[in-house]
C-alpha cells in the first residue's frame, strides 16, 4: 500500500471516530475449544482457527504454538503493524522488524515451586533502518508505543473479569 493509500483509507475512519465516538467502540473475541487431548486445543481468533498446545516443558509435543507463543506473537504482530503504519503515515522511507522474547519459570505453572506464573520479563526489540534522522526515529518509536494496542495493554494492565459457568452432565454429575 502506498503512503497516500493508508492515509486515504484511515482519514474517513478518523473523521467518523471523532464525530461519533461510539463507532470506535468494539469488542474483539477469541474462543478456545477442546481438541484431541488435554494438551491441545483449538482457538478461533478473527477469521482463523489455530491449534495451540501446552509448552513442551509442561507436557506438550512441541508441534504447535503454546499460549505464551501466541501472546508474544500478538505483541510482535501489533508492534510490527503499528510501526509500519506509523512509518507510512510519517511519509519516510524506512524499514522495521520486530523480535519479542519472554522469560518465564515453568515451575510456577507446573505448581512445583512458589514462583510467579507467567512471564517475568518481556523484551521487545525493534530495528528501524533507513535514511532517517534521530529525531524522526524517536518520533516513530514514541508513536508506535503509544498506538500499539497489545503493547499498551501489557504496559497499562487492564482489569480482567472471569466468569465460570458449570453445566450439569447428562448423568447428573458436575
Amino acid at each position: 500500500m502506498a503512503d497516500s493509500d493508508l492515509r486515504e483509507t484511515q482519514q474517513p475512519l478518523k473523521e467518523k471516530y471523532e464525530s461519533d465516538p461510539e463507532a470506535a467502540q468494539l469488542t474483539i473475541s477469541a474462543t478456545g475449544d477442546e481438541a484431541a487431548d488435554a494438551t491441545t486445543c483449538s482457538v478461533e481468533v478473527g477469521q482463523a482457527m489455530y491449534e495451540a498446545e501446552l509448552h513442551e516443558g509442561a507436557g506438550g509435543s512441541g508441534t504447535a504454538a503454546c499460549s505464551g507463543d501466541l501472546l508474544l506473537g500478538a505483541l510482535a504482530a501489533c508492534s510490527q503493524l503499528t510501526a509500519q503504519a506509523v512509518i507510512e503515515n510519517f511519509g519516510v522511507d524506512a524499514d522495521v522488524s520486530v523480535q519479542v522474547e519472554g522469560d518465564l519459570d515453568l515451575r510456577g505453572t507446573m505448581g512445583v515451586a512458589d514462583v510467579p506464573v507467567g512471564f517475568q520479563d518481556i523484551r521487545l526489540d525493534v530495528t528501524l533502518s533507513g535514511d532517517i534522522d534521530p529525531e524522526t526515529a524517536a518520533s516513530i518509536r514514541d508513536a508506535t508505543e503509544r498506538f500499539c494496542v497489545v503493547y499498551q495493554t501489557l504496559v497499562e494492565t487492564p482489569g480482567v473479569e472471569t466468569e465460570w459457568t458449570f453445566e450439569e452432565s447428562a448423568e447428573g454429575e458436575i
